[in-house]
C-alpha cells in the first residue's frame, strides 16, 4: 500500500489567468494498493457514489495513464480517498485528483517492481497534459506560489517560491448552481479577444503581484489582485462577486480574487481572519446566495508520499524543498 497527501490550490489570483497559482493547506489523502483480485474498488469518505465509479474518478483515471506509461498492469486495485478539498468550488479538486493519482501510481509501481518510476518533472508534464492547463496542477505538485508558462519548444516552464510569512487565505464558497461542467461553463463566458488597454492593465498587475509576493510586499496586494480579463465576465455566474471583493477589502483583507473558475472567492489576510470571512459571507447572502467560509494556511509543500517509496522526502520525486515555517 502507498499513501499520498495532495493540497488544494487556487489559480489565477486575479490577473494571472492560466499562469499563477498557490497551494493551500487543505489536503486529500489517497491510499492505493493491489488486491490480487482483478477488480477496481474505490472508496471515498462520503462524497457520493459517483466518485466511486472508476469511469468518474480522476485519481483512478490518472493512475491508469501512469500505469500505461510505465507498461505496468496492477493485479487488482483498491483506492481509498479522504477528501478534504471541497469539490467543484474552484479549489483545484480535479488537479489534486490528477496529481495524487499520478504520484500514488508512480509510488506503487516503484514499490511493486523496484523500478525508479518517473521523475517529478515527468509527472508534472503528464498532469498538465491531462488537466489541459498548468496553473492548478503545478502548485499541487510542488507547493508554494507558482508562475507557469507553456512554451511550444520547451513545454512547461515554472518558477516556485515560498509564500510570505503569516499570509493566510480566507475562502468563501457560495451555493451557486452550475449545470453541466463548471469549468467549461466558466470559460465559455470569456471573450475571445480583449482590448490592448485591458491587456496592459493585466500585465501591470500580474507583474506587480509576482513581485509583491516574492518580496513580501503584501501592502500591494489590493491593487495587484485586480483583473479585467476574466473576473468581470465571470461575475454573471457568481452573483454579488464585486460586492464580495469590496466587503473583503473593507473588512481588512489585503487582496481578493475569484479562486480559479469559481465560484469560491479567496482573500489574503494577515492576523484575524474572522471579520473578513463574516463580511464576505454577508455580501454573498445579501446577493441571494448562502455561503460558508474556511481559513487555510498557504502550503509550502505540494504532494507528499506518506507511505511507500519516496516517503522520506518532501514529495515522491526526491526533490529538496524549503523548510516549512508552520
Amino acid at each position: 500500500m502507498v499513501k499520498v497527501s495532495v493540497p488544494a490550490t487556487s489559480a489565477n489570483l486575479g490577473p494571472g489567468f492560466d499562469t499563477l497559482g498557490v497551494a493551500l493547506d487543505l489536503r486529500n489523502i489517497i491510499e492505493m494498493s493491489e488486491t490480487g483480485i482483478l477488480d477496481v474498488v474505490i472508496e471515498t469518505n462520503g462524497h457520493g457514489e459517483a466518485l466511486e465509479r472508476p469511469e468518474n474518478n480522476m485519481v483512478y483515471l490518472a493512475a491508469v495513464k501512469l500505469f500505461e506509461r510505465l507498461d505496468y498492469q496492477p493485479h487488482g486495485l483498491l483506492i481509498r480517498e479522504e477528501i478534504g478539498i471541497p469539490v467543484a468550488r474552484g479549489l483545484g479538486s480535479s488537479a489534486a485528483a490528477i496529481v495524487g493519482g499520478l504520484v500514488a501510481g508512480n509510488s506503487l509501481v516503484q514499490q511493486m517492481t523496484g523500478r525508479p518510476g518517473l521523475s517529478q518533472a515527468e509527472l508534472l508534464a503528464m498532469a498538465v497534459a491531462i488537466e489541459g492547463h498548468p496553473d492548478n496542477v503545478t502548485p499541487a505538485m510542488v507547493g508554494g506560489f507558482t508562475v507557469c508558462c507553456l512554451d511550444e519548444v520547451r513545454g512547461l516552464l515554472h518558477v516556485r517560491f515560498d509564500p510570505p510569512r503569516g499570509l493566510q487565505a480566507v475562502i468563501v464558497m457560495p451555493e451557486v448552481p452550475f449545470t453541466g461542467k463548471k469549468t467549461e461553463k466558466s470559460r465559455g463566458v470569456l471573450p475571445t479577444e480583449v482590448s490592448l488597454k485591458d491587456a496592459v492593465y493585466n500585465l501591470n498587475r500580474t507583474a506587480l503581484l509576482v513581485a509583491a509576493l516574492a518580496q513580501g510586499r503584501v501592502d500591494l496586494l489590493s491593487v495587484a489582485t485586480q483583473d479585467r480579463l476574466h473576473q468581470p465576465y465571470r461575475a454573471s455566474l457568481v452573483p454579488g462577486l464585486r460586492s464580495v471583493f469590496q466587503a473583503a477589502l473593507d473588512a481588512g483583507a489585503l487582496g481578493a480574487a475569484l479562486s480559479g473558475a469559481g465560484p469560491s472567492v479567496l482573500a489574503f489576510v494577515e492576523g484575524n481572519a474572522e471579520p473578513v470571512a463574516v463580511a464576505m459571507e454577508g455580501a454573498f447572502q445579501w446577493a441571494g446566495s448562502d455561503a460558508r467560509s474556511l481559513v487555510a494556511d498557504l502550503a509550502m509543500e505540494g504532494v507528499k508520499v506518506l507511505v511507500g517509496p519516496g516517503a522520506s522526502s518532501s514529495d515522491g520525486a526526491h526533490v529538496d524543498r524549503a523548510p516549512y515555517w508552520g
